[in-house]
């Protein structure tokens, strides 16, 4: 658990202190005011790394160096950020400048580009899976790498004038025996909570529709490799006439269906944020099983589109976990959260100290 954070020259934060309670902590401000600069700040001590944003842009506007300090249930963690040097973290006085999974906080994060993942580009959902994967799976990060490398050498020869079967094959055979195991691992882990997801989108929603997430490719997951293998061969004069690899992990596609029709297409926003908050708490609930550690749930601006018992029904969810939520709207914290929430004003003074 978090305790106390405190935080110099980061992002639009010059000096800032702040404490926080082991449940669900509310942090509510003006538009601009550092609330989602504090959740940053949560996550690059946790994990060395902002969300979304590079390291540069954790360290405020025209000073070299940023520093974070936090005292949590295992001890003190300092992260220390400067602009001609490494990164580094330092844990009770051990230097660390890159985190295994053991010294790691796990997080899970929700922002609003999160809404995206519904959209048309199947990037966002195979990264979503891949990431929490690569969060619980020794290996499965650097398995996703190589695929990677060997795919843009494929591509490359594809570019290649005059190139032939007998030329690619050599990365072929690397590709598929890859892509077999990515495959494996993606299917496996949404077999795994498909039905959990379900569930958690009726207690969220507050509605009996039936939520359903699968995965979607063009090959078998029993026989992935040879069956990319075979469609590799068949369609090599269309991968060299359009230069790139048609088919495979990279290509492959979440499904998410909302009482059976493509929610990617139909879901209205509303609808749509309680899919991605369903997500967002079945893997919470799957990375603290799996590490047997409780992760830090972050939370920006995830009351807006939420009716009343909605954001009530979000908020019993989340009681177990240490959470930190973002808010303009200091009504809505009043009428719902004031008796058992932390309270946490934040303001644009760039000096906090609660």
């Amino acid at each position: 658990m978090l305790q106390t954070l405190e935080l110099t020259n980061f992002r639009s934060y010059s000096n800032g202190l702040f404490g926080f309670e082991p449940g669900v902590n509310i942090i509510v401000g003006a538009n601009a005011s550092g609330k989602t600069n504090l959740l940053q700040a949560i996550h690059t001590i946790c994990l060395l790394k902002g969300f979304s944003i590079s390291d540069k842009e954790l360290i405020t506007h025209e000073s070299e160096w940023s520093r974070i300090e936090a005292m949590t249930d295992e001890g003190i963690r300092v992260a220390k950020l400067q602009e001609t040097k490494p990164k580094q973290l330092e844990i009770d006085g051990d230097v660390k400048k890159r985190l295994s999974l053991e010294s790691e906080i796990p997080v899970v994060v929700f922002e609003p580009l999160d809404m995206l993942m519904l959209g048309s580009e199947s990037e966002r959902r195979r990264s979503y899976i891949d990431d929490i994967i690569a969060k619980t799976t020794p290996g499965y990060k650097a398995l996703l790498r190589d695929y990677k490398k060997a795919l843009a050498q494929r591509n490359r020869l594809l570019k290649q004038e005059n190139i032939t079967a007998s030329q690619l094959f050599i990365w072929d055979v690397q590709l598929t025996e890859k892509a077999g195991v990515i495959a494996k691992h993606r299917y496996d882990f949404i077999k795994s909570i498909k039905d959990r997801v379900g569930e958690t989108y009726k207690s969220i929603a507050s509605k009996t529709d039936e939520l359903k997430v699968g995965y979607s490719s063009k090959f078998s997951v029993a026989m992935y490799s040879s069956d990319m293998m075979g469609w590799l061969k068949e369609n090599l004069r269309l991968d060299i006439a359009r230069g790139f690899t048609g088919a495979g992990p990279h290509r492959d596609d979440i499904s998410i269906d909302l009482n059976g029709y493509d929610a990617r297409v139909n879901a209205s926003r509303g609808e749509t944020r309680s899919i991605i908050l369903s997500l967002k708490v079945v893997e919470l609930k799957t990375i603290e099983r799996l590490l047997q550690k409780k992760p830090l749930f972050l939370l920006d601006d995830v009351f807006s589109e939420l009716d009343g018992g909605r954001r009530k029904s979000l908020a019993n969810t989340l009681k177990n976990y240490q959470t930190f939520i973002t808010t303009t709207d200091a009504d809505i914290v009043v009428e719902h959260f004031q008796k058992t929430c932390n309270i946490i004003p934040v303001s644009s003074n760039n000096i906090t100290i609660d």
